[in-house]
């Protein structure tokens, strides 16, 4: 068996440019923005990331606030006096006739609804990750964007790193390789593999339904997913371990932490995706999950397997990493080269290194040859405004959420290999495993 060959950096240059135009189209703008104009931007979700997403679009006009908890969406609302405020963000959509971007920075299970409600109104959407809740959403989402012709990002603030250029160009300059095997992580939902926990995962549903806050609206909370009663075991911010809500630690940090993988490697959709985890509960996500995934060779580059570890697991330590210093329990990612190994440490791909800290010291790193960025929300204030491409666009973010949820899909299958058509959208082996490709929507939702 013969390695692949290298990959050189002109090839890598000239297909990521080539890439670069088919994921990223330039947008052509509705109109020609002025040095000091600025967007009307409308928030669905103004409370937790939300008033997060808002500071980082403080050189625009927010002219609108919606959201179901009012006391979780104090702060901003106090911050943004101005604004007009709902409940209902298919009210708010329909009324503010003058809107040029929304902020979709609700739980999980309300993404695409509320995406997809913005976006056929020819809005600008950046919306939160993972994307969407189920994986036929992140599809529709994606078709949406590339049909609406406007400027997308999701939340993915990791893309806009360094790092993520670093790897890039390492790997393209073969400092370790074609790479054959990656192994990716997070603490979550746990600290450092320590309880408290993050939110609750593992635990059945509570039974014992307190009466709903005067602050809360927890019909329109719920929005598409099924009806339960109210506990504060979900909001705020409880939600994500809950299968009907959220998807775990893998689509939290999951989408951060394997974002430079798929970008790095120009991943396409996986083979097959299997699963091993702490006890499988019916309504939440386990502990602790390890996730196995197999994708095919890309050019010029072999087939990899990526490997996702969560809820405190860790991947071995690699016998090059020096004896003073440990995998960083919190997040990271290790790529495994036919030639060398490349530790990235933190979260979204922040600190490359090669190991061990030896060759590190003595790599000639190649010239930054990858456009920098200027900032996360800076680039998708741009793109709205002149149509640069955005790094997080929903064609790169589509694919991926797709790929995370399926993820999820196999941790419901313990152990059982999952071969993926992503054409069809489709498990082919398991056809009991398709169920949870989406779901019912409760009347009164659609996308």
């Amino acid at each position: 068996m013969h390695d692949a060959p290298p990959l050189t950096r002109r090839a890598f240059l000239q297909r990521s440019t080539l890439a670069a135009a088919a994921t990223f189209p330039v947008i052509a703008p509705a109109h020609v923005w002025g040095a000091n104009d600025r967007l009307n931007v409308a928030a669905i979700g103004a409370g937790g990331r939300g008033a997060d997403d808002l500071d980082g679009f403080k050189t625009e006009n927010i002219v609108a606030l919606c959201d179901v908890d009012a006391r979780n969406a104090a702060a901003s609302f106090a911050k943004h006096p101005g604004a007009a405020r709902y409940r209902d963000f298919r009210v708010m959509l329909e009324k503010e006739k003058g809107l040029d971007a929304v902020i979709v920075a609700t739980p999980d299970h309300t993404h695409a609804v509320a995406t997809l409600a913005a976006l056929k109104r020819g809005k600008h959407v950046y919306c939160e990750k993972p994307l969407t809740r189920t994986v036929f959403e992140a599809r529709q989402v994606a078709r949406a964007a590339r049909e609406a012709g406007v400027a997308t990002q999701m939340g993915n603030q990791g893309m806009a790193f360094e790092g993520n250029r670093l790897i890039k160009e390492w790997l393209a300059d073969g400092a370790i390789g074609p790479v054959r095997e990656v192994h990716v992580w997070s603490d979550r939902p746990t600290h450092r593999g320590k309880l408290p926990l993050w939110w609750p995962q593992g635990i059945e549903r509570p039974q014992d339904p307190p009466p709903v806050p005067d602050t809360l609206d927890w019909d329109l909370w719920l929005g598409p997913a099924p009806w339960r009663p109210y506990h504060p075991a979900y909001v705020p911010f409880r939600w994500r371990g809950w299968w009907d809500f959220g998807s775990g630690g893998l689509g939290d940090m999951g989408i951060h932490n394997l974002a430079p993988v798929f970008d790095a490697l120009q991943l396409g959709p996986p083979l097959s995706v299997h699963a091993s985890s702490t006890p499988v509960f019916p309504e939440t996500v386990p502990h602790a999950c390890l996730v196995h995934y197999e994708f095919g060779a890309r050019s010029d580059q072999p087939p990899v397997k990526v490997h996702w570890y969560d809820g405190g697991l860790l991947p071995a330590r690699p016998e090059e990493l020096e004896p003073d210093r440990d995998l960083d329990p919190e997040d990271g990612i290790l790529f495994v080269g036919d030639r060398g190994k490349m530790l990235v440490e933190g979260w979204g791909g922040e600190r490359p290194r090669l190991l061990p800290e030896s060759r590190n010291k003595e790599y000639r790193r190649p010239a930054k040859s990858l456009p920098r960025s200027i900032g996360h929300y800076e680039e998708f204030i741009q793109a709205c405004k002149t149509g640069s491409p955005t790094a997080a666009d929903f064609r790169f973010a589509g694919p991926l959420t797709e790929a995370v949820l399926l993820g999820m899909v196999a941790v419901r299958f313990g152990g059982q290999r999952l071969e993926w058509d992503p054409v069809n959208l489709k498990v082919t082996n398991e056809p009991e495993a398709n169920k949870y490709l989406h779901y019912e929507y409760r009347p009164g939702w659609a996308l």
